[in-house]
C-alpha cells in the first residue's frame, strides 16, 4: 500500500506576517494592561497603608497620648473634660460584641440555607430563592440601621421581654448578622455545589440517607469553601459602618451585657469625621490609629482564612 504524501506545508504569506504580527502586538497590549490594573490596586493597599502608619505616628507624638495607654487602657473619651483618654480596648469590646452576635445569626441560617439550596431544593425552587436571597445584599445599610431602631429592639423589647436601651448592641448585631446572611448562603452554596457528584453517590450506594450524605459527605468536603466565607462574611460584620453608627450608639465602654449602648470602632471614625474637628486636633488623628488596628484585624483574618483554607482544601480529579 503506497504511503500517504506528506502534506504541503502551509504557505505563510507577507498578509499572513502582518496579521502575527498584529495578534502580538495586542496580546502585549493586553498584557501590558492587565498587569498595570494589577499593579495598581497594590499601590493603592500600599498607599493606604502608608498613610494610615504615617498618621497614626503623628496620633502618638501628641502629648496626649501613648502608646501604653493606647494598647492596655480601658477608657476612651476622646472629647469629655481637660483630660482625654485613648485606650482603645471599649472600641475592640463594642466592636467585638456586634460580630460575634451577627455571627450567632448568620452561621447557623447561612449554612442551612446553603445546604437546602445546594442539596434538597428543586431547581425551579432554587432559581427563585437564591436570587431572592442575594437581594439582601443590595439593600442600602443604612435602611438595616433604622430596621434595627424601628423593628428589631421593639420586637425583643414587647414580645421577647428583653430589657433594651434604644441603642444597644443585640439589635445591632442581629441586624449585622441578618447582612452578613447572603453572603454566607450564597458562598457555601457554591462550595457544596462543587462536590463532585460521584462522592454523593458513593455514599449513597452505602446507604447512606440525603441527611446523611450532606451531613457526613458534602459538608466535610467543602469545608475549606464553607470556612472561607464565614471568614469573608466576619470580617464584613468587623467593618460594617451605617448599621452600628444607627443603632449601636455611641457610648464606648467595656461591658458584657449586650443590652446596653456601645460603639465600635467603625461607629467612633464616623462620629469624629462628621464632626466639627480640626485637622490638627487628636481627636482628628484617633481616626487613624483605629483605622489602623481595624485593618490590623480584617488582615489577620484574611491570613488565617488562607491558611484554613489551605489547610481543609480538598483536590478531586
Amino acid at each position: 500500500m503506497a504511503a500517504a504524501p506528506n502534506p504541503t506545508p502551509p504557505i505563510l504569506t507577507e498578509r499572513s506576517f502582518r496579521s502575527l504580527g498584529a495578534t502580538r502586538v495586542w496580546e502585549s497590549c493586553v498584557y501590558l494592561a492587565l498587569a498595570a490594573c494589577a499593579l495598581f490596586t497594590v499601590l493603592i493597599t500600599i498607599s493606604i497603608v502608608v498613610l494610615l502608619v504615617w498618621q497614626t505616628r503623628t496620633f502618638f507624638s501628641m502629648p496626649e497620648t501613648s502608646v501604653w495607654e493606647f494598647v492596655s487602657g480601658t477608657k476612651w473619651n476622646p472629647q469629655l473634660g481637660e483630660v482625654k483618654h485613648f485606650g482603645i480596648w471599649p472600641l475592640i469590646c463594642g466592636t467585638m460584641w456586634v460580630t460575634v452576635i451577627a455571627m450567632i445569626v448568620a452561621l447557623p441560617l447561612g449554612l442551612i440555607t446553603a445546604v437546602y439550596l445546594a442539596e434538597y431544593a428543586p431547581n425551579w425552587l432554587r432559581n427563585i430563592l437564591k436570587p431572592s436571597l442575594e437581594l439582601l445584599a443590595g439593600i442600602p445599610t443604612v435602611v438595616y440601621g433604622f430596621f434595627a431602631l424601628s423593628v428589631i429592639t421593639p420586637f425583643l423589647s414587647n414580645y421577647v421581654g428583653i430589657k433594651l436601651d434604644y441603642y444597644n448592641a443585640l439589635s445591632a448585631g442581629i441586624a449585622v448578622g441578618i447582612l452578613c446572611l447572603p453572603t454566607i448562603a450564597s458562598l457555601s452554596e457554591d462550595a457544596l455545589r462543587a462536590v463532585p457528584r460521584r462522592l454523593r453517590e458513593a455514599a449513597y450506594g452505602l446507604g447512606g440517607t440525603k441527611f446523611d450524605v450532606s451531613v457526613k459527605v458534602v459538608i466535610p468536603a467543602a469545608l475549606s469553601g464553607i470556612i472561607s466565607a464565614f471568614l469573608l462574611a466576619a470580617a464584613r460584620a468587623i467593618g460594617e459602618t451605617m448599621i452600628v453608627a444607627l443603632a449601636a450608639g455611641s457610648l464606648a465602654r467595656l461591658t458584657i451585657d449586650p443590652r446596653g449602648q456601645i460603639q465600635t470602632m467603625t461607629g467612633h471614625m464616623t462620629q469624629m469625621a462628621k464632626g466639627d474637628l480640626s485637622n490638627f486636633d487628636v481627636e482628628y488623628f484617633s481616626i487613624y490609629s483605629v483605622a489602623l488596628v481595624l485593618f490590623l484585624m480584617t488582615l489577620a483574618l484574611s491570613l488565617l482564612g488562607n491558611i484554613i483554607r489551605l489547610r481543609f482544601q480538598e483536590a478531586y480529579d
